[in-house]
């Protein structure tokens, strides 16, 4: 009698277990069984790591230009969009290796890893190595900045979200590769919050009324946490990008090198 009590015991244990199994196995295939995922704890205080954007730019439609703004604009010639020329006949930053500036260069596919010290959060983004400091101290911004490739930042903690604002801004560069246009006085802000421990997610304001009628909200800007990845060397030499030209660029664009 045990040993038929037992048995009953084993077949019903097997049952169970070969029943969770499989529908452990219709989770994992998609069906309509599949559990919740199970979230990875993170501090959302933390910011270090590094991340990628597969962004391109900040929108796919910026606000109306002032005539400042559209005259700049008009001057801009990009390689890439609805107005692009050959790089020869353009006139990008990144052909001569002049810096891309902020925010481009976050949007620029490069990886950027993100450090964080007591005083000063830093951005060191592998496109030429550059190096952007976000001072958390309380300092306030300065009022009449000198303007500057990456601005002058502070940024602070509200609740979760790091918000950071820039004043400063040299506007030989580009908003971003389309060629959309800035000025000394633009203020940007920005507000970083971590999803979850692999997804951060930046919104973008852009206020300089000399070149938008109104402030540019960006889309959500999802960056992406690549835990496997290191910053590489990776320069904008400006002699190998000059022989590039003339080797390259200038023929296909139909330009002498005479």
């Amino acid at each position: 009698m045990r040993n038929s009590s037992a048995r009953v015991m084993i077949g019903l244990a097997v049952v169970l277990l070969f029943s969770a199994s499989a529908f452990a196995q219709r989770g994992q295939r998609g069906g309509r069984g599949q559990a919740p995922a199970v979230s990875v704890p993170h501090d959302p205080h933390d910011l270090a790591g590094i991340w990628i954007s597969r962004g391109q730019s900040l929108s796919s439609q910026p606000p109306p230009m002032t005539p400042w703004g559209q005259e700049q604009f008009n001057a801009h010639k990009p390689s890439y969009g609805p107005r692009a020329v050959v790089p020869a006949k353009g006139n990008d930053p990144t052909g001569k290796c002049d810096p891309l500036g902020y925010p481009r260069i976050l949007f620029f596919g490069r990886p950027v890893e993100i450090i964080q010290l007591p005083n000063r959060i830093l951005e060191l983004f592998e496109w030429g190595r550059v190096l952007r400091e976000i001072w958390t101290d309380g300092r306030e911004l300065p009022k009449d900045p000198d303007p500057k490739w990456l601005g002058i930042a502070v940024g602070k903690w509200e609740g979760e979200t790091f918000v950071v604002n820039s004043v400063g801004f040299d506007e030989r560069a580009w908003i971003d590769h389309f060629g959309n246009p800035h000025s000394e006085e633009m203020l940007l802000e920005e507000r970083y919050h971590r999803l979850d421990r692999d997804t951060l997610e930046i919104t973008l304001t852009i206020d300089d009324p000399k070149t938008y009628t109104k402030p540019w909200v960006s889309d959500k800007q999802i960056l992406k946490l690549q835990p496997n990845e290191s910053i590489r060397e990776e320069f904008c030499v400006p002699s190998e990008e000059e022989s590039f030209n003339q080797g390259v660029r200038n023929p296909a664009g139909g330009v002498s090198n005479k």
